[in-house]
């Protein structure tokens, strides 16, 4: 959960509103050595995901049991990357295992009431930045899109361009960016009784397009508390925030965020970054040199499920 002297340290990195519109943005705990979680352990078994969850592209099973003599072979039940067991309160998962070399590239699609507003008036262009998806086809590397509702349903193409690569995994970002706790950023919130149905009507805007399919969150401004997550409980997801902050809303110059990603990245990594151009303009002129110095250190991007694989 995001402490207050963690809001004062990282907050330079966050402007929060600009003409009507939010973006996402997180402070973060230092690091550990092994994955950080909070609540229900993120390798509980799995359960079947509630009405409406997505099966899409399962990931390994536990093999059955050899049958006996004439009984049909059980079928193994698929999991989704992210699924845990419904009921228990949603498990937060800052990063992966500090082995090995690879690391998570998650990009924030968010969408507000006011940032759609800004796209009728004409006052801005675009909150898809359609070079970071040309960057990451073209060397063909693994990424984790955290999308809102309202921007899947702006620019269902984009979904589907996302959604179709084989690469690239889709996860929960709410469906109109309000904050699930108050004081985040100044963002509009939700009441706790409708926490659980905002979250749920966006996996089922997500799930129509396919793809790689899962059962990650990510909370607006990373804000949470115990009455949010418990909320989540009914829906069986990991919470995911992120230990590298890319500090990409906003800015105006692509150095800083290079230097915010290459000073902290660590294997197990899972950096924050943003598509949202109009919000994020700096981002696709950042990605190739993070590319190259993730290239020099070894490390190598991979989807989320890989990274938080046995967390």
């Amino acid at each position: 959960m995001i402490r207050a002297w963690l809001r004062r340290l990282f907050g330079v990195l966050v402007v929060v509103a600009v003409v009507g519109s939010a973006a996402c943005a997180a402070s973060r705990v230092p690091p550990a050595d092994g994955p950080v979680f909070v609540g229900a352990s993120a390798s509980a078994s799995p359960a079947v995901p509630s009405a409406g969850a997505s099966s899409a592209v399962p990931t390994a099973s536990t093999s059955p049991a050899a049958p006996s003599a004439g009984a049909t072979s059980p079928q193994p039940v698929p999991t989704v990357p992210g699924a845990t067991r419904v009921g228990t309160r949603a498990p937060v998962v800052d990063h992966g295992w500090r082995t090995g070399n690879k690391v998570a590239l998650t990009f924030d699609a968010d969408m507000t009431d006011g940032m759609l507003a800004n796209l009728r008036a004409g006052r801005v262009k675009s909150y898809a930045n359609l070079r970071i998806l040309d960057l990451l086809e073209r060397e063909q590397v693994p990424a984790t899109f955290f999308l809102t509702g309202k921007w899947v349903q702006r620019y269902p193409d984009v979904t589907r361009r996302i959604a179709g690569n084989p690469r690239f995994e889709l996860a929960n970002h709410t469906y109109g960016h309000a904050a699930f706790t108050a004081d985040c950023y100044d963002l509009p919130r939700l009441p706790v009784d409708e926490l659980a149905g905002d979250v749920a009507r966006t996996f089922g805007v997500i799930e129509s397009y396919g793809g790689r399919q899962t059962r990650y969150f990510r909370f607006p401004g990373l804000c949470h508390d115990a009455a949010a997550l418990d909320a989540l409980a009914p829906l069986g997801v990991t919470v995911v925030d992120g230990d590298v902050v890319s500090g990409d809303p906003f800015a105006t110059a692509w150095m800083p965020l290079v230097r915010a990603v290459l000073d902290h990245v660590r294997p197990g990594s899972v950096v924050i970054m943003h598509v949202t151009e109009a919000n994020a303009a700096m981002t696709d002129e950042a990605l190739p040199h993070i590319l190259a110095g993730l290239r020099k250190r070894g490390l190598v991007a991979a989807p989320l499920s890989e990274v938080l694989a046995g967390v």
